[in-house]
């Protein structure tokens, strides 16, 4: 077997162990562990899978299948700064698709996208697929993009199923990013979706670019035009 086809079965085992535990096991699992016991089992799937996928990806030569354009790389940098101020506001505001219980009108970059921190995530994985065009890097990201948008679809249905309340939410909002404010259903201030997660995400942003050669090796793609 393959390195790679490891690396892929590993991240196969990482969103069908999320997806499995966070829906038609969690009940009957939490019945028998209780809470604090399934969050530990949920755990040790997602970081035994994950972890295990990550010093996989590390082992594995570098390869490249095609080169970007030069001018993908100043978009993939203005992607990564959105993907930072989505991230930064996901958690800087209560998430009706996150937390039981929330309430009120959506706020934040909540009326952008009901699911800020998924499509961070999808974006992150979106263009480091494009501009490393490594199969290793394919195959992890696409594992998390995969698990990203996939598995916030499966919560918006899981939601609205077991509380009415959240129906409304879907219905001022959407999971694309934009469409709700492009439909009318959000009005066009919601663009703005406030200083925190604005400058919260440009401060992200430049640290990880500023990280990126520490912990990964290489300079961020797009880091030249910068410079």
């Amino acid at each position: 077997m393959s390195d790679l086809l490891l690396l892929g079965m590993l991240m196969a085992l990482f969103v069908a162990g999320h997806e499995l535990l966070s829906h038609p096991l969690r009940a009957p699992l939490v019945a028998r562990l209780g809470e604090k016991g399934f969050a530990i089992l949920y755990s040790l799937v997602a970081l035994a899978s994950f972890g295990s996928a990550v010093q996989l990806w590390r082992q594995i030569p570098k390869e490249r299948l095609w080169d970007a354009p030069a001018s993908a790389y100043p978009v993939a940098l203005v992607a990564m700064l959105v993907a930072s101020m989505l991230f930064v506001g996901s958690v800087s505001a209560p998430n009706p698709a996150m937390m039981p219980g929330v309430k009120g009108d959506p706020k934040g970059m909540q009326r952008i996208t009901r699911h800020p921190m998924m499509w961070s995530f999808a974006i992150w994985a979106g263009v480091h697929m494009l501009m490393t065009a490594d199969p290793r890097t394919i195959v992890l990201a696409g594992g998390v993009g995969t698990l990203a948008l996939l598995g916030s679809a499966l919560q918006d249905g899981k939601k609205r199923g077991q509380n009415p309340a959240y129906a409304a939410h879907m219905a001022r909002t959407s999971h694309v990013p934009f469409l709700a404010i492009l439909g009318g259903r959000q009005p066009l201030s919601a663009l703005w979706p406030g200083p925190v997660p604005v400058l919260g995400g440009v401060l992200l942003w430049a640290l990880i670019l500023w990280a990126h050669p520490m912990l990964i090796g290489v300079p961020a793609a797009g880091w030249s035009y910068l410079q």
